[in-house]
């Protein structure tokens, strides 16, 4: 990064981090992974995001009033995605470009999105995917890729708005409707279709038949993302039908 100049130019500034490596078998970027921070504030998350005890950082981070910065060059491999998997790939860092938006999350207490933040994550995104082949399906949250090990960023985060703005695939979420709902401890063909169309998507599933934990971890992600309205792990009517017209909506 010659001079410390942000790659993007809706970034403010460099603020650099440490943690971050090649890109293996000379990767580029075709990924785009959303996180928020999960910690009580959002200085002490960039601290951490730059500390190399930590071994963990970002592409970008983007804090409550809108300010980017820029932690790691887009063509070097951050440490954002951990154990993760989509589409049969499993190292997500060497294929994406993740952004870190500053929330307390989950287990603090996940807060509405500012929409000065909402809005600088727009340009941003618009951006990234300006400059990088990185499909609508492949703009993904961190629970995505990471079922039952990450809730971020969270069934709050206005997936609709990105879509609406070109960023992300989406599709109304279907309604609900009376029907046969798979939950832990079926089995069968019919928990066998659910879990190839789960693959399909792209989500790291075994398909066994078995609607166990892993199964229902994968569930949980999807409603979270696609279904935020009830998420309980419950592949209802609604989950089903909305998995199905997203599916049907790839291109």
């Amino acid at each position: 990064m010659s001079r410390l100049q942000p790659d993007s130019p809706v970034a403010s500034k460099v603020f650099p981090s440490p943690n971050h490596g090649e890109r293996r078998d000379n990767r580029k970027p075709d990924m785009l992974v959303l996180h928020y921070t999960g910690m009580p504030t959002a200085s002490e998350a960039l601290q951490r995001l730059c500390n190399p005890v930590a071994e963990v950082s970002a592409h970008y981070f983007i804090f409550e009033d809108g300010r980017i910065l820029q932690l790691v060059p887009e063509a070097r491999r951050a440490w954002h995605a951990g154990v993760s998997c989509w589409a049969g790939e499993e190292d997500i860092n060497s294929c994406s470009i993740g952004i870190e938006i500053a929330n307390p999350g989950h287990e603090i207490a996940l807060q509405p999105f500012p929409v000065e933040q909402i809005d600088a994550t727009i340009a941003l995104c618009k951006d990234i995917i300006s400059r990088w082949p990185i499909k609508s399906q492949r703009i993904l949250a961190h629970s995505d890729i990471a079922p039952g090990r990450k809730a971020d960023p969270g069934e709050l985060f206005p997936w609709r708005k990105l879509h609406r703005e070109g960023i992300g695939h989406w599709v109304p979420p279907a309604s609900n409707d009376h029907g046969h709902v798979f939950c832990r401890g079926d089995q069968g063909r019919p928990v066998e279709a659910l879990q190839a169309m789960l693959a399909f998507y792209g989500y790291g599933i075994e398909i066994d038949g078995e609607f166990g934990e892993q199964t229902e971890a994968v569930v949980t992600a999807f409603q979270r993302h696609f279904r935020p309205a009830h998420i309980d792990g419950v592949a209802d009517f609604s989950t089903i039908t909305t998995l199905r017209n997203l599916i049907n909506a790839l291109h």
